[in-house]
């Protein structure tokens, strides 16, 4: 039986003011049953508070929302819920201490008949079912703090889909997915298009995109901009409408040169997660680390920053044996580790700007036991320019800053410990087209610098347009080492995919 094509989602004229600000003007939208309706724009653009007032975390101050025939304008988060409205958070909004299934069903438990106590056994068998349709490995017992971040991602997605949602919003839904479990969503939106489910899909991948969606719509600094065919556009007309100008190619030319050996790792193995890894980092060369979720990019970057210990194996750092007990012996010793999770790792929301950036060099702005605000303020103002990062002032607290700046923060943050090799994981994640681009200029000026960069990255193209070699991972062994020459997109595959 074919889906009926009737909008089920209609939005006008909606505007929402901050302090006097507008952070949408007059924004529009129409979504059909069985569609995938893409939301696209530069971090700043609008999207995340479009999101929140389409599921009442927020309310408009004039506009409409019109869902399924209801007016769901001042409506709350629970009712929009049960209105069939459900929203997979680019943040992952999960309780750590419970159980996968209790995480699916939270708020939505069934009971024992006898003194009404929760039935654990029923919403365990029903996540199991659900997660074994989806096609995932995950054990609906297991605690969610001990998932991997794409695992956590996809019980967020399953939790969604079991709410039995009309219309579902996924905010970066395969930011932190493997190519493999990003075909995995992508056949479970295909099922449920043929249910009628409408998508709204917000994501920086351009392929992504135009792989999923029917339909597009931009805004751009707040405002709308157009909706068009996704069969309509390509990558650099997109481009174009979200950041109102053409977009030099993305990935620059490269400016370094291959200089001394910065780090060695010989043989280097952790229990359970990697082992026999052996490979070399120069100055001014970029190092890209790819493979699959679970292949150990990760954990290989977390055990040389001394977060995790290691079994086996040596670590050399300009031509002496080393020995990192911590990360405070990795920042003296000069490494710098970017994480892939800058919200958990990266930043302490709440502190601003001038105070995240100077953390990890507070000893330098120290006179007499006392931290010198001139000094931070100066330092934070020149890291700021060199940087471009755009805040309100040093004092703006970092978490209302948009992703990309976010991301410029903690490697300002970073640069201030002065190293001579920085591992960046995933360090364009959740960012805007326009924010990667100044990301990867910024890894140029770094290696110009002579500094050595081991980047870790699960979109291939940034892996190809950034790197100067290519480790290749599979199940925690090394499977290949590529020259820029011979890296391909088919052949990175090739290798991730080694049993």
């Amino acid at each position: 039986m074919g889906v009926d094509q009737a909008y089920i989602l209609r939005v006008s004229g909606l505007t929402k003011s901050f302090s006097g600000v507008k952070a949408l003007d007059n924004v529009q939208l129409s979504l059909k049953q069985g569609e995938v309706h893409a939301v696209m724009g530069e971090n700043g653009a609008g999207k995340s508070t479009f999101m929140k007032l389409l599921i009442g975390l927020l309310k408009p101050d004039s506009g409409e929302i019109i869902f399924d025939g209801n007016d769901l304008t001042a409506s709350n988060v629970h009712d929009i819920l049960k209105k069939g409205i459900s929203m997979i958070h680019q943040e992952i909004l999960a309780v750590p201490e419970l159980t996968v299934a209790q995480n699916i069903f939270l708020g939505r438990e069934t009971k024992t008949n006898l003194f009404s106590w929760l039935n654990d056994r029923e919403i365990t068998q029903q996540a199991g079912q659900l997660l074994e349709q989806m096609g995932l490995h995950i054990q609906p017992t297991a605690k969610m703090k001990s998932l991997s971040v794409a695992e956590r991602q996809m019980v967020e997605i399953a939790k969604a889909i079991s709410n039995n949602a009309k219309v579902i919003i996924m905010d970066e839904p395969t930011s932190a997915l493997a190519d493999h479990e990003v075909a995995t969503l992508f056949g479970i939106i295909n099922d449920l298009k043929t249910k009628g489910v409408a998508i709204i899909y917000i994501s920086h991948k351009m392929d992504e995109i135009f792989a999923i969606s029917d339909t597009i719509t931009v805004l751009r600094d707040g405002k709308y901009i157009a909706t068009k065919a996704a069969s309509e556009l390509d990558a650099r007309s997109l481009i174009t409408l979200m950041v109102g100008r053409e977009l030099d190619t993305l990935f620059p030319d490269t400016v370094s040169k291959k200089g001394e050996e910065i780090l060695s790792v010989k043989d280097i193995s952790s229990a359970g997660k990697f082992s026999d890894i052996s490979f070399t980092v120069h100055a001014g060369e970029v190092l890209g680390l790819a493979g699959l979720m679970g292949a150990g990019r990760t954990e290989i970057a977390r055990a040389i920053f001394g977060l995790d210990r290691l079994t086996s194996g040596e670590i050399y750092l300009n031509g002496q044996k080393t020995d990192i007990q911590s990360p405070h012996d990795a920042i003296r010793q000069g490494i710098g580790y970017v994480s892939e999770d800058r919200k958990a790792f990266g930043f302490i929301p709440r502190l601003s700007v001038r105070h995240n950036i100077t953390l990890s060099s507070l000893p330098q702005h120290v006179r007499g036991g006392f931290i010198q605000p001139k000094s931070e303020s100066a330092t934070t103002e020149s890291m700021m320019a060199d940087l471009r990062i755009k805040a309100s002032s040093q004092q703006q607290q970092v978490t209302f800053l948009s992703g990309g700046n976010q991301q410029k923060v903690i490697i300002g943050k970073v640069l201030l410990s002065n190293p001579d090799l920085v591992i960046l994981d995933e360090p364009t994640r959740g960012i805007d087209v326009g924010a990667k681009a100044e990301i990867y200029k910024l890894i140029n000026q770094l290696t110009a610098k002579g500094i050595a960069v081991i980047m870790i990255s699960s979109e291939l193209p940034e892996i190809l347009g950034m790197s100067d070699r290519v480790l290749v991972l599979s199940k925690g062994k090394q499977t290949a080492m590529l020259s820029r020459a011979d890296a391909t997109q088919e052949m990175i595959m090739h290798y991730a995919m080694q049993p």
